[in-house]
């Protein structure tokens, strides 16, 4: 597969686990989708194609984990 640009309506995040992994998340209004991809160095591995629910619900469920962590963190569990 050949890499394409990033969206100008996009964000790319380098994991923290693996060199060379990226996650991709692009806006797609004209199909009313956000795309989520993983990348390794110049390889897309894996896509999802989100609805606006599906969105919706992946940013609440990214919301509560963060909460979670910080309410670990609050009481002296170290969180990384």
């Amino acid at each position: 597969m050949t890499v394409s640009p990033l969206p100008r309506r996009g964000i790319a995040l380098e994991g923290r686990d693996r060199p060379g992994r990226v996650l991709r998340v692009s806006s797609h209004p004209e199909t009313g989708r956000t795309i989520l991809s993983i990348w390794e160095d110049n390889t897309c591995r894996a896509t999802v194609r989100l609805s606006p629910a599906d969105a919706a619900e992946l940013i609440g469920a990214l919301a509560s984990s963060i909460a979670e962590a910080n309410q670990l963190k609050e009481f002296g569990n170290n969180v990384s």
